[in-house]
């Protein structure tokens, strides 16, 4: 996730390691209480727990699915990659991009 992150993140002008480092981060947070709060929330098919993990917690959150719930993990991989897709493609449209700097600066 990082690799796509970063150059991300350059597109918006926030910086390489700060955006590195939130990025770990989410993923390990993702991983850690992503299951924990998909079951409390009473999500228990193999498909949501997967999009909701690969969308939110990347390729940590996948690869924790991987013991636990091969079936989500696939899920997630999918949904991963296609977040990282999207998000490089959108970031890489420029009224897309001026509105996410302008949210980002109250601007």
């Amino acid at each position: 996730t990082t690799p796509i992150a970063i150059p991300i993140a350059e597109m918006l002008g926030a910086h390489p390691g700060i955006t590195a480092a939130i990025v770990v981060l989410t993923g390990v947070l993702g991983a850690v209480f992503g299951p924990p709060v998909l079951d409390a929330l009473g999500v228990r098919g193999p498909v949501a727990r997967g999009l909701a993990i690969g969308a939110s917690a990347h390729g940590i959150g996948t690869a924790a699915l991987v013991a636990e719930d091969p079936p989500a993990a696939a899920v997630s991989g999918v949904a991963f990659a296609l977040m990282a897709a999207l998000s490089a493609l959108a970031v890489g449209l420029p009224p897309v991009r001026d509105l996410l700097l302008a949210w980002a600066t109250g601007g």
